[in-house]
């Protein structure tokens, strides 16, 4: 998607970042425009299309002068355009902390390893759960975290059986993988429900609630 050196952008932002381990901090959001997804709960569906084409030196520029040190390349799904890949790469060589949230439909290994990838896994409920490309477990780091969006029991469940079959929770436990995260898609289940099912299973991930939904609310753009 775009001509080489471009990027089709939907928004870059400044905020508070919601999600992962890095919650909480300061953050520069590039949200790249296009998904090949269609998740039943998907928050950001305007990014679906539109969006401005830009030179990624002008992307570049815009970060710099926001002057967070911590930035995350998200869409929409980043990794359709081969633009996020020099994108991650240039922010990564002028010092920047790098995160890229992926869908994990596409392929994560030519993104600089130096990056931090947040990546879904989609469960049953997201509508999506045969794009997931299993092959990209293998290309995560202790860098890296593992994301389930959940809308039910049987989400997690299922989210439950992956973690435990494919030793994600072992991964966790010895360092080479950064986290495992449990993230209730807004107001399709309890919150207090899942955290007991969390706690009932023993399952060594992090329960992540969308923190700048919590601050600015759910239908807030540009957060």
């Amino acid at each position: 998607m775009g001509a080489p050196g471009t990027l089709r952008i939907t928004e870059i932002f400044h905020s508070i970042q919601g999600e992962s381990t890095w919650a909480g901090l300061p953050c520069t959001f590039v949200r790249l425009t296009g998904c090949p997804l269609r998740c039943v709960w998907c928050d950001t569906e305007y990014a679906f299309h539109g969006g401005e084409t830009l030179a990624i030196d002008d992307v570049m520029e815009t970060v710099r002068g926001i002057g967070t040190p911590l930035v995350e390349i998200t869409g929409g799904e980043p990794l359709i355009q081969q633009g996020a890949f020099d994108l991650a790469e240039q922010l990564l060589e002028e010092g920047f902390t790098v995160l890229v949230e992926t869908s994990g439909a596409l392929d994560v290994a030519p993104l600089d390893p130096r990056a931090h990838k947040i990546m879904d896994l989609k469960c049953p409920g997201s509508g999506e759960v045969e794009r997931n490309l299993w092959s990209n477990l293998d290309h995560l780091t202790a860098r890296d975290e593992v994301k389930f969006v959940v809308a039910d029991r049987e989400d997690y469940k299922w989210a439950r059986g992956v973690i435990r079959d494919r030793g994600l929770d072992k991964a966790v436990v010895d360092g080479r993988l950064r986290a495992l995260l449990i993230s209730p898609a807004w107001d399709a289940i309890d919150f207090q429900e899942l955290a007991g099912w969390i706690l009932e299973d023993g399952l060594p991930v992090r329960l992540q609630p969308q923190l700048h939904k919590l601050i600015w609310g759910p239908d807030t753009p540009g957060v």
